[in-house]
Protein backbone atom coordinates (compact mmCIF):
# COMPACT_ATOMS: atom_id res chain seq x y z
CA UNK A 1 0.00 0.00 0.00
CA UNK A 2 1.07 3.57 -0.50
CA UNK A 3 2.58 5.31 2.09
CA UNK A 4 0.19 8.26 2.74
CA UNK A 5 0.79 10.77 5.14
CA UNK A 6 -1.25 13.76 6.57
CA UNK A 7 -0.27 17.04 5.61
CA UNK A 8 -3.29 19.04 7.06
CA UNK A 9 -6.71 18.38 7.99
CA UNK A 10 -8.61 16.81 4.75
CA UNK A 11 -5.36 16.68 2.44
CA UNK A 12 -2.82 13.99 2.34
CA UNK A 13 0.52 13.31 0.13
CA UNK A 14 2.24 10.43 -0.48
CA UNK A 15 5.75 9.71 0.93
CA UNK A 16 8.16 9.96 -1.46
CA UNK A 17 11.60 8.36 -1.65
CA UNK A 18 15.09 9.83 -3.68
CA UNK A 19 17.65 7.46 -4.51
CA UNK A 20 19.97 8.60 -1.19
CA UNK A 21 16.94 7.05 1.22
CA UNK A 22 17.40 3.79 -0.70
CA UNK A 23 20.08 0.87 -0.72
CA UNK A 24 20.66 -2.22 -2.81
CA UNK A 25 19.98 -5.51 -0.61
CA UNK A 26 22.88 -8.67 -1.50
CA UNK A 27 21.70 -11.52 -2.47
CA UNK A 28 22.46 -15.27 -1.08
CA UNK A 29 25.14 -15.25 -3.73
CA UNK A 30 27.87 -12.62 -5.70
CA UNK A 31 29.39 -13.97 -8.87
CA UNK A 32 32.41 -12.11 -10.92
CA UNK A 33 32.62 -8.77 -12.92
CA UNK A 34 33.77 -10.44 -15.37
CA UNK A 35 30.36 -12.08 -15.64
CA UNK A 36 28.45 -9.02 -16.04
CA UNK A 37 26.63 -7.70 -18.83
CA UNK A 38 25.67 -4.17 -19.15
CA UNK A 39 24.37 -4.12 -22.14
CA UNK A 40 20.94 -3.31 -23.36
CA UNK A 41 18.68 -2.46 -26.40
CA UNK A 42 16.62 -0.33 -27.67
CA UNK A 43 14.39 -1.25 -30.44
CA UNK A 44 17.40 -2.06 -33.22
CA UNK A 45 19.68 -0.10 -31.48
CA UNK A 46 22.18 -1.88 -28.51
CA UNK A 47 24.79 -0.43 -26.30
CA UNK A 48 27.75 -1.67 -24.01
CA UNK A 49 26.40 0.18 -21.58
CA UNK A 50 22.83 1.74 -19.96
CA UNK A 51 23.84 5.58 -20.52
CA UNK A 52 22.35 8.16 -22.44
CA UNK A 53 23.72 11.71 -22.27
CA UNK A 54 21.28 14.55 -21.04
CA UNK A 55 21.05 17.05 -23.97
CA UNK A 56 22.80 19.45 -23.18
CA UNK A 57 25.50 21.77 -24.65
CA UNK A 58 27.72 21.54 -21.70
CA UNK A 59 28.00 17.63 -22.43
CA UNK A 60 27.87 17.01 -25.87
CA UNK A 61 28.89 17.92 -29.02
CA UNK A 62 29.27 15.94 -32.25
CA UNK A 63 32.57 15.12 -30.95
CA UNK A 64 31.49 13.96 -27.67
CA UNK A 65 28.89 12.13 -28.96
CA UNK A 66 31.02 10.19 -31.25
CA UNK A 67 33.02 9.25 -28.19
CA UNK A 68 30.40 8.54 -26.06
CA UNK A 69 29.01 6.27 -28.93
CA UNK A 70 32.35 5.14 -29.61
CA UNK A 71 32.56 3.70 -25.55
CA UNK A 72 29.15 1.90 -25.72
CA UNK A 73 26.68 4.77 -25.03
CA UNK A 74 24.51 7.22 -26.34
CA UNK A 75 24.97 10.94 -26.74
CA UNK A 76 21.96 13.30 -27.39
CA UNK A 77 22.77 16.53 -29.20
CA UNK A 78 20.18 19.13 -28.78
CA UNK A 79 18.43 20.42 -31.56
CA UNK A 80 17.55 23.75 -30.04
CA UNK A 81 21.00 24.13 -28.79
CA UNK A 82 24.31 26.37 -29.64
CA UNK A 83 25.29 23.46 -32.55
CA UNK A 84 21.69 24.59 -33.82
CA UNK A 85 22.33 28.27 -34.08
CA UNK A 86 26.01 29.26 -34.71
CA UNK A 87 28.35 28.36 -37.10
CA UNK A 88 31.16 29.08 -34.64
CA UNK A 89 30.11 27.21 -31.23
CA UNK A 90 33.63 27.75 -29.83
CA UNK A 91 33.32 31.15 -29.46
CA UNK A 92 29.78 30.79 -28.27
CA UNK A 93 31.22 28.80 -25.30
CA UNK A 94 34.09 30.99 -24.79
CA UNK A 95 31.57 33.86 -24.10
CA UNK A 96 29.94 31.54 -21.18
CA UNK A 97 33.29 30.43 -20.06
CA UNK A 98 34.39 34.42 -19.86
CA UNK A 99 30.68 35.14 -18.00
CA UNK A 100 31.64 32.45 -15.61
CA UNK A 101 35.16 33.74 -15.04
CA UNK A 102 33.00 36.80 -13.63
CA UNK A 103 31.15 34.66 -11.26
CA UNK A 104 28.23 36.09 -11.99
CA UNK A 105 25.46 33.36 -12.10
CA UNK A 106 22.61 35.89 -13.48
CA UNK A 107 25.04 37.37 -16.22
CA UNK A 108 25.74 33.48 -17.00
CA UNK A 109 21.86 32.96 -17.64
CA UNK A 110 21.81 36.18 -19.73
CA UNK A 111 24.34 34.91 -22.07
CA UNK A 112 22.95 31.31 -22.35
CA UNK A 113 19.34 33.96 -23.42
CA UNK A 114 20.97 35.63 -26.06
CA UNK A 115 22.93 32.62 -27.16
CA UNK A 116 19.26 30.91 -28.08
CA UNK A 117 17.84 34.12 -29.00
CA UNK A 118 19.57 33.15 -32.70
CA UNK A 119 17.54 30.90 -34.71
CA UNK A 120 17.69 27.90 -35.21
CA UNK A 121 19.76 26.98 -38.31
CA UNK A 122 18.39 23.45 -40.13
CA UNK A 123 21.75 23.28 -42.18
CA UNK A 124 23.84 23.71 -38.75
CA UNK A 125 21.54 21.55 -37.23
CA UNK A 126 22.37 18.62 -40.66
CA UNK A 127 25.88 19.27 -40.13
CA UNK A 128 26.32 18.00 -36.39
CA UNK A 129 24.42 14.84 -36.99
CA UNK A 130 26.07 14.19 -40.01
CA UNK A 131 29.37 14.55 -38.46
CA UNK A 132 28.14 11.94 -35.96
CA UNK A 133 26.89 9.44 -38.31
CA UNK A 134 29.53 9.65 -40.13
CA UNK A 135 31.32 7.34 -37.33
CA UNK A 136 29.42 4.88 -37.56
CA UNK A 137 27.83 5.26 -33.83
CA UNK A 138 23.98 5.59 -33.49
CA UNK A 139 22.92 9.57 -33.78
CA UNK A 140 20.46 10.25 -31.58
CA UNK A 141 18.77 14.64 -31.24
CA UNK A 142 16.43 16.01 -28.68
CA UNK A 143 13.69 18.39 -29.32
CA UNK A 144 11.28 20.01 -27.22
CA UNK A 145 7.53 19.18 -27.90
CA UNK A 146 6.48 22.83 -28.91
CA UNK A 147 9.37 21.74 -31.99
CA UNK A 148 8.92 18.81 -32.45
CA UNK A 149 6.80 18.72 -35.36
CA UNK A 150 9.00 21.73 -36.66
CA UNK A 151 11.85 20.41 -36.80
CA UNK A 152 11.92 16.94 -36.98
CA UNK A 153 11.98 16.51 -40.69
CA UNK A 154 15.31 17.80 -40.62
CA UNK A 155 16.93 16.00 -38.19
CA UNK A 156 15.51 12.92 -39.74
CA UNK A 157 17.12 13.65 -43.35
CA UNK A 158 20.55 14.50 -41.49
CA UNK A 159 20.31 11.13 -40.52
CA UNK A 160 18.60 11.06 -36.98
CA UNK A 161 18.21 7.07 -35.54
CA UNK A 162 17.11 7.81 -32.65
CA UNK A 163 14.25 10.94 -31.58
CA UNK A 164 14.46 12.31 -28.02
CA UNK A 165 11.28 14.30 -27.01
CA UNK A 166 12.08 15.89 -23.95
CA UNK A 167 10.63 18.65 -21.58
CA UNK A 168 10.38 19.15 -17.63
CA UNK A 169 6.91 17.73 -18.04
CA UNK A 170 5.79 15.92 -20.89
CA UNK A 171 1.90 14.48 -21.55
CA UNK A 172 0.65 12.21 -24.42
CA UNK A 173 -1.24 15.71 -25.71
CA UNK A 174 0.09 18.69 -25.55
CA UNK A 175 -2.72 21.46 -25.14
CA UNK A 176 -2.34 25.40 -26.63
CA UNK A 177 -4.63 27.64 -26.72
CA UNK A 178 -5.27 29.32 -30.48
CA UNK A 179 -2.70 26.38 -31.71
CA UNK A 180 -2.15 22.93 -32.99
CA UNK A 181 -1.86 20.68 -29.94
CA UNK A 182 1.07 17.82 -30.31
CA UNK A 183 -0.66 15.15 -30.41
CA UNK A 184 2.38 12.34 -29.78
CA UNK A 185 0.54 9.25 -30.62
CA UNK A 186 -0.23 9.94 -34.08
CA UNK A 187 3.23 12.05 -34.21
CA UNK A 188 5.16 9.21 -33.38
CA UNK A 189 3.34 6.73 -35.67
CA UNK A 190 3.96 8.37 -38.82
CA UNK A 191 7.66 8.49 -38.20
CA UNK A 192 10.07 5.17 -38.70
CA UNK A 193 12.88 5.84 -36.00
CA UNK A 194 12.02 4.75 -32.40
CA UNK A 195 11.00 7.76 -30.15
CA UNK A 196 11.99 8.31 -26.18
CA UNK A 197 9.94 10.98 -24.69
CA UNK A 198 9.81 12.42 -21.51
CA UNK A 199 10.02 13.65 -18.42
CA UNK A 200 7.27 11.73 -16.41
CA UNK A 201 7.53 11.38 -12.82
CA UNK A 202 4.11 9.32 -11.74
CA UNK A 203 2.31 5.74 -13.15
CA UNK A 204 -0.21 7.20 -15.06
CA UNK A 205 1.60 9.61 -16.83
CA UNK A 206 4.47 7.17 -17.93
CA UNK A 207 1.27 4.36 -19.11
CA UNK A 208 -0.54 7.34 -21.46
CA UNK A 209 3.36 7.89 -22.89
CA UNK A 210 3.44 4.65 -23.20
CA UNK A 211 0.42 3.84 -24.95
CA UNK A 212 1.70 7.01 -27.57
CA UNK A 213 3.86 4.09 -29.19
CA UNK A 214 6.97 5.90 -27.65
CA UNK A 215 9.65 3.35 -27.59
CA UNK A 216 11.32 4.57 -24.36
CA UNK A 217 10.13 6.74 -21.63
CA UNK A 218 12.26 9.44 -19.74
CA UNK A 219 11.54 9.81 -15.78
CA UNK A 220 12.24 12.70 -14.33
CA UNK A 221 13.88 16.17 -15.48
CA UNK A 222 17.40 15.79 -15.03
CA UNK A 223 17.47 16.82 -10.85
CA UNK A 224 20.52 17.71 -9.80
CA UNK A 225 23.44 20.42 -8.44
CA UNK A 226 22.09 22.79 -10.86
CA UNK A 227 19.08 22.07 -11.63
CA UNK A 228 16.23 24.37 -10.18
CA UNK A 229 12.94 23.50 -11.43
CA UNK A 230 11.38 22.21 -7.62
CA UNK A 231 12.71 25.54 -6.60
CA UNK A 232 10.72 27.99 -9.70
CA UNK A 233 7.50 25.58 -10.48
CA UNK A 234 7.21 23.39 -7.06
CA UNK A 235 6.99 20.42 -9.14
CA UNK A 236 9.18 17.19 -9.00
CA UNK A 237 8.59 13.77 -7.33
CA UNK A 238 11.82 11.66 -5.39
CA UNK A 239 13.60 9.60 -8.14
CA UNK A 240 13.76 6.25 -6.80
CA UNK A 241 9.93 6.49 -6.05
CA UNK A 242 9.42 7.93 -9.70
CA UNK A 243 11.49 5.39 -11.29
CA UNK A 244 9.78 2.27 -9.58
CA UNK A 245 6.20 3.73 -10.55
CA UNK A 246 7.37 4.40 -14.19
CA UNK A 247 8.28 0.54 -14.05
CA UNK A 248 4.82 -0.66 -12.87
CA UNK A 249 3.19 0.85 -15.78
CA UNK A 250 5.88 -0.77 -18.20
CA UNK A 251 4.66 -4.29 -16.28
CA UNK A 252 1.26 -3.00 -16.59
CA UNK A 253 1.51 -1.81 -20.22
CA UNK A 254 3.36 -5.52 -21.30
CA UNK A 255 0.49 -7.43 -20.22
CA UNK A 256 -2.13 -4.39 -21.52
CA UNK A 257 -0.41 -5.36 -25.31
CA UNK A 258 0.65 -8.86 -24.82
CA UNK A 259 4.36 -8.06 -24.63
CA UNK A 260 5.03 -4.80 -26.08
CA UNK A 261 8.34 -3.67 -24.13
CA UNK A 262 9.06 0.07 -23.36
CA UNK A 263 12.11 1.26 -22.06
CA UNK A 264 12.40 3.08 -18.57
CA UNK A 265 14.66 5.91 -18.91
CA UNK A 266 16.23 7.70 -15.75
CA UNK A 267 16.75 11.26 -15.72
CA UNK A 268 18.38 12.66 -12.52
CA UNK A 269 19.43 12.36 -9.08
CA UNK A 270 22.85 10.32 -9.84
CA UNK A 271 25.98 12.12 -8.43
CA UNK A 272 27.55 9.05 -8.13
CA UNK A 273 27.93 5.23 -9.05
CA UNK A 274 26.00 4.51 -6.12
CA UNK A 275 23.28 6.25 -7.62
CA UNK A 276 23.65 4.37 -11.11
CA UNK A 277 23.44 1.48 -9.79
CA UNK A 278 20.12 2.47 -7.52
CA UNK A 279 18.91 3.35 -10.57
CA UNK A 280 19.12 0.34 -12.44
CA UNK A 281 17.62 -1.63 -9.48
CA UNK A 282 14.80 0.61 -9.33
CA UNK A 283 13.44 -0.48 -12.52
CA UNK A 284 15.42 1.59 -15.23
CA UNK A 285 16.98 0.13 -18.41
CA UNK A 286 19.04 2.88 -19.10
CA UNK A 287 20.18 6.52 -16.91
CA UNK A 288 20.43 9.87 -18.40
CA UNK A 289 23.69 11.26 -17.49
CA UNK A 290 24.44 14.85 -17.20
CA UNK A 291 26.56 16.68 -14.55
CA UNK A 292 28.69 13.54 -13.48
CA UNK A 293 29.76 13.79 -17.21
CA UNK A 294 30.91 17.70 -17.18
CA UNK A 295 34.16 16.19 -15.70
CA UNK A 296 34.94 14.33 -18.85
CA UNK A 297 38.11 16.04 -20.49
CA UNK A 298 35.72 15.84 -23.84
CA UNK A 299 32.79 17.71 -22.62
CA UNK A 300 32.67 21.15 -24.38
CA UNK A 301 31.46 22.68 -21.40
CA UNK A 302 35.18 22.80 -19.59
CA UNK A 303 34.05 21.94 -16.59
CA UNK A 304 30.58 23.96 -16.19
CA UNK A 305 27.05 22.54 -16.39
CA UNK A 306 23.96 23.15 -17.45
CA UNK A 307 20.83 21.66 -18.74
CA UNK A 308 18.49 22.76 -21.99
CA UNK A 309 16.65 24.93 -19.35
CA UNK A 310 19.03 27.39 -18.27
CA UNK A 311 18.40 28.72 -21.46
CA UNK A 312 14.77 29.59 -21.52
CA UNK A 313 13.94 33.20 -22.24
CA UNK A 314 11.29 34.02 -19.49
CA UNK A 315 11.53 31.03 -16.89
CA UNK A 316 15.08 29.50 -16.81
CA UNK A 317 14.99 26.52 -14.60
CA UNK A 318 18.71 25.68 -14.27
CA UNK A 319 22.18 27.19 -12.84
CA UNK A 320 24.93 27.77 -14.92
CA UNK A 321 27.63 26.35 -12.56
CA UNK A 322 31.19 24.81 -12.27
CA UNK A 323 31.05 21.16 -11.28
CA UNK A 324 34.32 19.83 -12.14
CA UNK A 325 37.57 21.98 -11.53
CA UNK A 326 41.14 21.40 -13.57
CA UNK A 327 42.02 18.89 -11.03
CA UNK A 328 38.37 16.85 -11.36
CA UNK A 329 38.98 16.25 -15.45
CA UNK A 330 39.54 12.97 -16.66
CA UNK A 331 39.22 11.43 -19.72
CA UNK A 332 35.98 9.83 -20.64
CA UNK A 333 37.15 6.01 -20.87
CA UNK A 334 38.39 6.72 -17.40
CA UNK A 335 35.49 8.62 -16.29
CA UNK A 336 33.01 5.52 -17.51
CA UNK A 337 35.64 2.72 -16.54
CA UNK A 338 38.19 4.06 -14.45
CA UNK A 339 40.82 2.90 -13.53
CA UNK A 340 40.03 5.18 -10.56
CA UNK A 341 41.61 6.64 -7.82
CA UNK A 342 38.41 8.25 -6.15
CA UNK A 343 36.84 6.95 -3.36
CA UNK A 344 33.43 8.92 -3.92
CA UNK A 345 32.26 7.17 -6.99
CA UNK A 346 32.75 9.89 -9.36
CA UNK A 347 34.77 7.29 -11.66
CA UNK A 348 34.39 4.74 -13.09
CA UNK A 349 30.96 5.19 -12.89
CA UNK A 350 29.98 1.62 -14.88
CA UNK A 351 32.94 -0.31 -13.18
CA UNK A 352 31.06 0.59 -9.76
CA UNK A 353 28.03 -0.64 -12.24
CA UNK A 354 28.89 -3.95 -12.83
CA UNK A 355 30.84 -4.70 -9.48
CA UNK A 356 27.26 -4.04 -7.61
CA UNK A 357 25.64 -6.35 -10.01
CA UNK A 358 28.16 -8.93 -9.19
CA UNK A 359 28.56 -8.43 -5.32
CA UNK A 360 24.78 -9.10 -5.28
CA UNK A 361 24.69 -12.11 -8.08
CA UNK A 362 23.14 -10.95 -10.80
CA UNK A 363 24.31 -11.16 -14.73
CA UNK A 364 22.83 -8.53 -16.57
CA UNK A 365 20.34 -5.08 -16.41
CA UNK A 366 17.24 -7.03 -16.91
CA UNK A 367 18.13 -9.17 -13.77
CA UNK A 368 19.76 -6.44 -11.42
CA UNK A 369 16.11 -4.74 -11.95
CA UNK A 370 14.79 -7.12 -9.70
CA UNK A 371 17.24 -7.19 -6.71
CA UNK A 372 15.67 -6.35 -3.17
CA UNK A 373 16.08 -2.55 -1.98
CA UNK A 374 15.47 -1.10 1.08
CA UNK A 375 15.00 2.30 2.73
CA UNK A 376 17.00 4.12 5.17
CA UNK A 377 16.12 5.36 8.81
Amino acid sequence: MPDVVEIGMGRTGRRGYGLDEIQIVPSRRTRSSQDVSTAWQIDAYRFDIPLITHPTDAVVSPDSAVAIGGLGGLGVLNAEGLWARHANVEEALAKVQQAADDADLTALTRVLQELHAAPIRPELVAEAIKKVTASGVTAAARVSPQRAAELTPDLLAAGVEILVVQGTIVSAEHVAKGGEPLNLKSFIAELDVPVIAGGVHDYRTAMHLMRTGAAGVLVGYGSGPVTTTDSVLGIGVPMATAIIDAAAARRDYLDETGGRYVHVIADGGVECSGDLAKSIACGADAVMLGAPLAAAAEAPGKGLYWTAAAAHPSLPRSRVAPVAGDEDVVDLRTLLFGPSSDAEGLINLFGALRRAMAKTGYSDVKEFQKVGLTVRA
